[in-house]
């Protein structure tokens, strides 16, 4: 029995292997289609083996990206960003590279005390090509610094004063210089003299985005019948358009704020048959402004903990004397009392949280605001002259609020407005915004000075108003903030943030012009009700001499004197 059962499984095993030996056609299909199978998934196999290669560049070690990390230059950012600065599309561009050249000119001119008188030619070369010069007669440009002052970014000398200027970071015209390079190729031009008995140097430059340096492609002297000034010329990518953010438009409006300033536009041929003159207005120049040192009161704990270390004083209160606006030695002493320092401690020797608490005792502690010589306004009489120069109204009103303070900066609001005229009745007023006498074109509806004309309740002041939007009326209303630090929401200064102190400013000014021009149009109500009154008057008064003819027998001398006594009459009362 058992040599039979160990021949049965012998017998088994051999059935096995005979099979396995011997496929069935079925099987033999099988196989084919897997082998096929398999040679397609070959393929796949090889992408998933690229994906977990590229799995493992992402996961690199951190000796690897560190091999990667390098310096970030200003102009390779702002080259790949340029819509911060206003070049986001073409016709944009055109307009803030003609704002910033002729910005730079009037802040040049006004500083060595000339009356501007700048060109601004716009030539379209081909297509969308167009060459941008603008020239003034300002003081020129000294020979070292025109590569810097052209082909470098976050260079100039108005950043680090509290000092009113148009210009504030040393952006403006390098960007637009770049942004040329960028969309052309092509170098920027200057022309720069600065006397009569000196040379005229001739420059082309572009930009090293990489670096933030200028390279200098020509460097010469020539021949330049001007005296002294700089000319500039742009060649750019560009859409030249009319309407309401056109060139003509922007330089319109800043003859407004600059009334001392003649400005003269040529236009792209076909646009301009003649050059369009905008003449100055007055022979004074604005105010000569002072810098001023921080005031207490907009100073950050970080930053009063970095002027401690870079200060040169001997002890903390002289300290605060002399690197502070109105801190005399009798409220030095009262904030450091307050802060329990003493005042003989020296300025890099203080603490963390001594700064802290010196901080903390200047917002507890009454000081002065800051002086207002370091801005300078246009004035009311100037803003009602440039009004009335531009625009045909019935109407003229100016207001220039007294200063006030926000971070500790000094600023000031202007209100100019014109009523009647020509202007739309049914359209929505039209708004300039201003800050320090330069055209503010784009984002109206982020800017603090929309915001604040929206909040007026303008029914009150006779003008129509639909809710969350600017009144309705024949009106111009142009608002100028000046100050020493203007806070643009963005690098393109093209809105003003919204802070409470300047907001509540505005809307004061605007409502004291909505005030006048209020007083105006009921007056001219009442004016307008009366002489309908008198004309039905005077229809009457032949027929009321008639009537006392027939009843009292007059004849026709008497009658004609009955008139002419009644109408004195009418007349003695209008007048009452």
């Amino acid at each position: 029995m058992a040599a039979r059962a160990v021949r049965k499984k012998k017998a088994g095993r051999a059935g096995k292997k005979a099979a396995r030996k011997k496929p069935v056609q079925g099987k033999v299909r099988k196989k084919k289609s897997a082998r096929k199978r398999s040679a397609s998934r070959k393929p796949a196999r090889k992408k998933s083996a690229s994906k977990k290669a590229a799995a493992r560049v992402e996961h690199a070690g951190a000796d690897e990206q560190a091999r990667k990390q390098r310096d970030i230059s200003i102009s390779e950012f702002f080259a790949k960003n340029r819509h911060l600065l206003g070049f986001d599309n073409p016709s944009k561009a055109l307009l803030t590279t003609v704002k910033e050249g002729v910005d730079n000119s009037l802040d040049a001119c006004e500083e060595a005390g000339i009356l501007p008188e700048i060109r601004v030619e716009i030539e379209q070369i081909d297509g969308s090509r167009y060459r941008i010069a603008i020239q003034d007669n300002g003081p020129g440009i000294v020979r070292a610094q025109v590569p810097k002052i052209f082909g470098r970014l976050l260079y100039g000398s108005k950043f680090h004063r509290l000092r009113q200027s148009r210009g504030q970071q040393g952006i403006g015209i390098s960007a637009a210089g770049m942004y040329g390079l960028l969309t052309t190729g092509r170098p920027v031009r200057i022309r720069t003299r600065t006397g009569r008995r000196r040379e005229a140097h001739q420059f082309q430059l572009v930009i090293d985005t990489q670096k933030n340096e200028p390279r200098v492609t020509v460097d010469k002297v020539v021949k330049w019948p001007v005296h002294h000034g700089t000319r500039v010329e742009i060649e750019l990518e560009g859409n030249y358009r009319g309407g309401q953010h056109s060139v003509e438009s922007y330089i319109r409006q800043i003859s407004l704020a600059n009334p001392h300033a003649k400005i003269s536009f040529v236009g792209p041929e076909g646009t301009a048959k003649d050059v369009v003159e905008f003449p100055r207005v007055t022979k004074e120049l604005p105010p000569h402004t002072a810098e001023i040192k921080p005031h207490p009161y907009g100073v950050e704990l970080g930053v009063l903990m970095q002027m401690c270390r870079d200060s040169k004083a001997r002890n903390v209160k002289t300290f605060l004397q002399g690197d502070f606006a109105r801190v005399s030695a009798r409220t030095a002493e009262e904030i450091l009392k307050g802060a329990e320092v003493s005042p003989t401690r020296r300025p890099r020797e203080i603490k963390r949280g001594e700064a802290e608490r010196i901080h903390k005792s200047i917002q507890q502690t009454k000081i002065m605001n800051p002086s207002s010589d370091c801005i300078a306004p246009i004035g009311e009489s100037l803003i009602l002259r440039a009004l009335k120069a531009e625009v045909k109204a019935d109407f003229y009103a100016a207001v220039s609020r007294r200063p006030a303070v926000y971070r500790g900066n000094p600023f000031l609001v202007e209100v100019g407005l014109a009523y009647g005229g020509d202007m739309g009745l049914e359209q929505p007023i039209t708004l300039y915004r201003y800050a320090n006498r330069v055209p503010l074109q784009y984002q109206q509806g982020a800017c603090a000075i929309t915001r604040a004309a929206i909040q007026t309740d303008w029914r009150s002041y006779q003008l129509q108003q639909p809710r969350g939007a600017l009144p309705v009326g024949p009106a111009l209303v142009m608002v100028h903030i000046a100050s020493v630090w203007v806070p643009f929401t963005s690098e393109s200064k093209e809105a003003i943030a919204h802070y409470p102190e300047i907001i509540k400013e505005l809307r004061l000014g605007l409502q004291e012009c909505g005030r006048k021009v209020a007083t105006h149009i009921r007056k001219g109500r009442r004016e307008a009700d009366e002489l309908k009154k008198r004309a039905y008057i005077e229809k009457y008064i032949p027929q009321v001499a008639i009537g006392l003819e027939h009843i009292l027998g007059l004849n026709e001398k008497q009658r004609n004197k009955v008139v002419k006594n009644l109408s004195d009459v009418l007349e003695k009362s209008r007048k009452l």
